[in-house]
């Protein structure tokens, strides 16, 4: 392990000379990119297309790739021209696109922002997200609040960035307010079936997202339901018991919520099925914890041929409550993170092709907001920052369960791609697609401790600590590239991904 890794820092370290050199060379550099040409080729052993893993040189121009020429080894250092960066035997794959982040702008920006949220994900090699409609303020449930945050979002962005759109009681009743917010380009709409700790993001009940689903079907957008659903006498039952005990906040949002929002909710999703009257709307269950009756559940609507997709979390697949600590509420989040018995068939069920995306649902907090000091599980903010960790966690967490690198290619870039809607051009390595790539060692272990720097905007986090498999090495976005091994570009790349009105 220790020479594979030597060989390849000493392959990656001239790699970033060459590309430090070129950037040097351009005294008036002002582009979003370390490299600044528009045209070049990758080479790498191990290149992810959707044809599988192959030794393949990658064209990339005017920020689209243009071919992928297979060939055992690397090219010269140029092909009539063009620069060629050999990478050996890095893996070169589309890059991640998170499909669940909080970055909490505009309002809220002491909690993360677009700057920070954006550096942070180039780090771990994500390319694209799309934030959420809470916890900013105000939250987006309307055009207007759309184009505040585009607003805020304007020349920030070191990635690109679509957004959700939040679906209320409010909006429910008025649906005209709905069909502008789409128009306004939302890639889709977001609501909870239980409380969301957010004033302003009240809870819907299946009858508002029953009227919804016609207006997401006519968009052909999703809906994105966080699937909880509140049961009488729970959460008063744990009022006596240690609130510094992992256990009090874990049998407080028991897997009969999860179960109960989700019988409920594709009772409603019925009517996306063929010749329903929603065909065309998707429901999407975010950040499913639980790996029994719930999951039981979804396979039979799939099997029935309702439009519902489904997606867990990297840290229910790294963690379980077995061995989270009293007090430790870095690993406070909602649904919670369950037993160890649970993370196993989440693994499972990641084999057997059951979730259709990963995602981080990163939802950071000024860290006090976590009650490190008072270790109060039922008082603490709930959210796990992890944003930057994504690819490195899942990949660890996958090793001894068989993980591999196409199906971590498919849940991470394939899947949120086809959730969003932007899967012409992003999502896999294809001629014609934009070139979102991001290149890493799965062989190459770091460990996230006081010399790892983290570009989130508040360091506390469950990964602390953690050793992790999965360097990443470059990241390009629009073939900009905005990220090599703790160097971001001086100036922001990202874009932000609008859907295309109906109109």
């Amino acid at each position: 392990m220790a020479t594979m890794e030597s060989q390849a820092g000493l392959a990656f370290v001239s790699l970033a000379i060459l590309l430090f050199a070129i950037a040097g060379a351009n005294q008036a550099l002002d582009r979003c990119s370390l490299l600044p040409i528009d045209h070049f080729f990758l080479f790498s052993k191990r290149v992810i297309t959707p044809a599988g893993i192959i030794s393949a040189s990658v064209e990339i121009d005017n920020g689209k790739v243009v071919s992928i020429l297979e060939r055992e080894e690397a090219p010269s250092k140029e092909i009539n021209g063009v620069p060629v960066m050999d990478y050996g035997n890095a893996v070169v794959m589309p890059g991640l696109i998170d499909a669940h982040v909080h970055l909490n702008e505009p309002g809220r920006e002491e909690w993360e922002g677009f700057v920070t949220g954006t550096m942070a994900a180039a780090a771990g090699g994500v390319t694209s997200l799309v934030d959420m409609p809470l916890n900013n303020f105000p939250t987006t449930t309307s055009s207007e609040l759309l184009k505040l945050k585009l607003a805020s979002a304007a020349e920030k962005l070191m990635v690109d960035v679509g957004f959700w759109g939040g679906l209320v009681p409010e909006n429910a009743a008025n649906l005209t307010i709905l069909e502008e917010l789409l128009d306004s380009g939302a890639l889709g709409l977001k609501s909870f079936m239980c409380p969301s700790g957010i004033n302003d993001f009240p809870m819907t009940t299946g009858q508002h997202i029953q009227a919804a689903l016609p207006v997401l079907a006519k968009y052909g957008r999703p809906l994105l339901v966080h699937a909880e659903k509140e049961q009488p006498g729970v959460k008063s039952s744990q009022v006596d018991k240690d609130p510094r005990l992992y256990s009090t906040h874990l049998e407080s949002r028991p897997n009969s919520w999860e179960q109960e929002a989700i019988r409920d909710l594709l009772d409603v999703a019925k009517d996306t099925a063929p010749g329903g009257k929603a065909e065309g709307a998707r429901v999407h269950i975010v950040h499913l914890s639980d790996a029994d009756e719930s999951m039981q559940m979804i396979k039979k609507a799939k099997a029935q041929g309702l439009n519902v997709s489904v997606e867990t979390c990297t840290h229910y697949l790294a963690f379980s409550s077995d061995n989270i600590g009293d007090g430790d509420t870095r690993y406070k989040c909602a649904p919670p993170i369950r037993s160890e018995v649970n993370r196993k068939k989440l693994w499972n069920a990641v084999n057997d092709d059951f979730f259709d995306l990963l995602s981080s649902d990163h939802s950071p907090s000024p860290s006090d907001m976590k009650l490190p000091e008072e270790g109060d599980f039922m008082r603490a903010w709930g959210g796990i920052s992890s944003l930057q960790f994504v690819l490195p966690a899942t990949w660890t967490a996958g090793i001894p369960h068989g993980l591999t690198l196409e199906k971590l290619s498919n849940l991470w870039s394939r899947g949120p791609a086809k959730l969003a809607n932007i899967y012409s051009s992003k999502g896999s390595l294809e001629p014609g697609k934009d070139a979102d790539i991001v290149v890493w060692d799965p062989e190459s272990s770091f460990v996230i401790d006081e010399n790892y720097t983290i570009f989130h905007k508040h360091k506390l986090t469950p990964y602390a600590g953690q050793t992790l498999y999965g360097r990443v090495i470059t990241t390009i976005v629009r073939g900009q590239h905005v990220y090599q091994e703790g160097h971001h570009a001086t100036q922001p790349c990202g874009k932000v991904l609008l859907a295309k009105s109906t109109s």
